[in-house]
């Protein structure tokens, strides 16, 4: 579980990041779930954008991410998430 001092540097962080994954009208398909696991285990933050018709659609297919990759959401505003998950296989840069 993340504090507010680490959320608000990850925000920090993600802040120039473009969405890595886009959501559209077929949801969340095995295939997004797929893209999205790689993303995380890759960069460790990423932003997605989902393209919903509604905002508790949208919280709704972040909140089922989150659940079934182990993730945490950072941040979420309009269409934009922003995701963490430590990768501890990953070596430091």
């Amino acid at each position: 579980m993340l504090n507010n001092f680490q959320k608000h540097l990850l925000r920090s962080l993600a802040h120039a990041k473009k969405p890595v994954v886009i959501i559209g009208s077929n949801g969340l398909t095995p295939s997004v779930l797929k893209e999205i696991d790689a993303a995380l285990n890759y960069h460790e933050l990423i932003k997605i954008k989902v393209n919903a018709e509604t905002r508790q659609v949208r919280a709704e297919i972040v909140r089922q991410i989150c659940e079934l990759l182990d993730t945490e959401m950072v941040q979420q505003v309009g269409h934009i998430a922003i995701l963490f998950r430590r990768n501890d296989q990953k070596p430091p840069h």
